[in-house]
């Protein structure tokens, strides 16, 4: 076809020439496109900052400068950062038209002392340069103070990284100290919020006082009702993180295997343990980074674990010349491992830096851990033969589990089939619009039956407190009848045969009691989901709905409240109340109007008519989920703070 003359395929159009390009000087990039530098403006992104400005202390104290770091919630929003480094350098650099190097680094993307190889330093958890300049430029104010050879210097910054003025001396160190404070506002027009969570803090500057052995970390929160200061330090590190991770768990044996190797350029620590749970939690580190992503580190570890705990049992007579090696899986069952490593010019994938690309670096933990952790075995003979037992348990329970699977395939093969008897479905075969309510007990599901919409909403009564997941192996697991009925319903499959695409529900509701043992049940549930069901949380089709625990009447109208605050609440606002308050403890005790009609505040839509609303993962719950694993909990946080969605309704 022929092209249409210049002239006339450009009439009307928008020109693009040299006046369309622009660009973006000093830190306007920052602030023009913040998510490709702190990963969002959500609570995510605010707490990035801080760990930006945290990360550049800890690089001291990796370097052997920095004793002490104190990080301090204000009480007017802002965050002071301080520490007893060797202090940002305050010379001036021709280059840049004699401006101090603090200023330059406060001000310039991609300045800073980690990409030389003078006395910056060896390693360190910066990698761009980015970082604190980022910082400065998300923060409507950034105040700067820097102790070096004796004086104390000071430059402010505001209206998202200008300089006021230039670095002065304002006086001298107290008491000749070294080191760099950095105090900085987070800017209320890029982020969605701009309230800091102590929890989260505290959780992050644990773990940075774990894999630093010795470094303290003191946290102090002076905001109204702010949490109590606290002091983090540990002598045996990453030893004591893994003892702090099992401490809910019972540890298959006392003693924790640890061993470190170091070479010209790189450097390895490892401790780990074994518990009687059975899910591995490996945590990774580089330059005290979280990889929560993994990398070649992790990878290392795995496949080394993997040979030494094969050889040892062929060894020693417990795997015999007829036997399959055990897979990395059944090895890892209820693993608790710290891998933390320390390296020159670290590879991460992204300015988050999720996942470590360096290949040497798995070569060096793949030597350490076929050394170390060999002669570890060596040493510890009873230990090591607990651990081979548990692999080879895990290795029956593995292939018991698919023979179970593939029965649950063949029942369900017939389109229809396989769904379990107790499930009152919707007449709707459009997942896109239709409900499963999870719903306690038989009374309850007799309610829901009849409050519900037939069309689209199906009702799923399971019986007392589901099998939690987190104690039982899979093949224990796939023979409980509730869960059995739960895979049923859903019809998608389970674990690494579970296929999104194939659920039947694009709204799996649970919809348990107010009371203790309705929450308990909502939490084995949610595990449930979690571990054997992840995509199905990933995708945001779980939610939660939360019954009323006390109705009253108001004149002629009931009120439904949620639960003992609300009532005090409501009792504040009407002291003259003079009705009973009637306990709802289960949702049996309901009849189907009243079920149909439970709202709990004005314009609210009823219990069977949940609104597609988003709202956040609810931290008790996940800290019930998760346990002590404080790591894990933030990543699930983070990860599925806009997937699982818990409606108050």
């Amino acid at each position: 076809m022929a092209l249409k003359p210049e002239k006339e395929r450009t009439v009307g159009k928008p020109t693009y020439d040299a006046s369309n390009i622009t660009v973006l000087e000093g830190l306007d990039p920052v602030r023009k496109r913040p998510g490709m530098y702190i990963g969002s403006t959500g609570p995510t992104g605010l707490h990035h900052l801080v760990w930006e400005v945290v990360d550049n202390s800890v690089d001291e104290a990796m370097a052997g400068f920095c004793d002490h770091i104190e990080v301090t919630l204000l009480a007017d929003g802002g965050v002071r950062v301080a520490d007893d480094g060797r202090g940002i350098p305050v010379g001036p650099m021709k280059e840049h038209k004699g401006k101090s190097a603090a200023e330059v680094v406060l001000t310039t993307l991609h300045a800073g002392g980690k990409f030389g190889e003078g006395g910056g330093y060896k390693v360190s958890g910066g990698l761009h340069g980015v970082g604190i300049s980022v910082v400065n430029a998300l923060s409507t104010r950034l105040l700067l103070e820097i102790d070096l050879d004796g004086d104390h210097h000071v430059l402010e910054f505001k209206d998202g990284g200008k300089p006021v003025g230039k670095l002065e001396v304002t006086g001298k160190a107290p008491r000749g100290r070294t080191g760099t404070t950095i105090t900085f506002w987070p800017d209320a027009s890029v982020f969605e919020e701009i309230e800091f969570r102590a929890q989260t803090v505290l959780e992050r500057l644990q773990v940075m006082a774990f894999l630093n052995k010795g470094l303290e970390i003191r946290f102090v929160d002076e905001r109204p009702d702010g949490k109590a200061s606290q002091v983090f330090q540990y002598k045996d590190g990453i030893v004591d993180y893994v003892k702090h991770l099992n401490a809910s768990k019972e540890a298959l044996f006392r003693k924790v295997c640890s061993f470190e190797q170091k070479e010209e350029t790189m450097e390895v620590e490892v401790a780990l343990q074994w518990n009687a749970g059975f899910y591995e939690s490996i945590h990774s580190f580089a330059n005290g980074i979280s990889t929560i992503d993994g990398g070649m580190h992790e990878e290392g570890f795995k496949k080394s674990l993997t040979n030494v705990a094969n050889k040892y049992a062929r060894a020693k007579g417990t795997l015999k010349e007829k036997d399959d090696n055990l897979l990395g899986e059944d090895i890892r069952e209820g693993i608790t491992a710290i891998v933390s490593v320390r390296l020159q010019d670290p590879q991460f994938e992204g300015q988050t830096k999720g996942k470590l690309g360096n290949v040497p670096v798995r070569s060096l933990v793949e030597r350490a851990t076929n050394e170390k952790l060999a002669d570890w075995f060596e040493e510890n003979p009873r230990e090591a033969n607990q651990i081979i037992q548990k692999g080879m348990l895990a290795a029956r329970a593995r292939v018991a589990a698919r023979s179970a699977r593939d029965l649950t395939r063949r029942k369900s093969a017939l389109d229809g089939a396989g769904l379990p008897g107790k499930l009152v479905d919707c007449s709707s075969k459009d997942p896109r619009e239709s409900e499963l309510f999870i719903v306690e007990g038989n009374s309850a599901g007799g309610s829901a039956k009849d409050a519900r919409n037939p069309k689209t909403q199906a009702i799923l009564p399971i019986r007392g407190k589901i099998l939690n997941v987190e104690r039982a192996r899979i093949d224990k697991m796939l023979k409980n009848t509730e869960i059995q009925a739960l895979i049923s319903a859903i019809g998608a499959g389970l674990a690494e045969d579970f296929d999104v695409t194939k659920i039947r529900y694009h709204k799996v509701i649970i919809l348990a009691d107010a009371d203790v043992d309705g929450s308990h049940i909502r939490t084995l549930l949610l595990t449930f989901f979690f571990r054997q069901m992840k995509p199905l949380v990933e995708g945001g089709f779980v939610y939660v709905a939360q019954p009323p625990l006390f109705s009253t009447l108001v004149g002629k109208e009931k009120i439904y409240l949620k639960d003992d605050h609300a009532k005090t609440a409501f009792l504040e606002e009407h002291p003259n109340h003079k009705a009973d308050f009637q306990r709802l403890k289960g949702l049996g005790e309901m009849d189907f109007g009243e079920l149909k009609d439970t709202t709990m505040d004005p314009g609210q839509r009823s219990l069977l008519q949940v609104a597609v609303e988003q709202a956040t993962i609810a931290d008790e719950v996940c800290s019930v989920l998760m346990g002590e694993d404080v790591e894990l909990r933030r990543n699930f946080i983070q990860t599925n703070a806009k997937d699982v969605r818990f409606l108050d309704i």
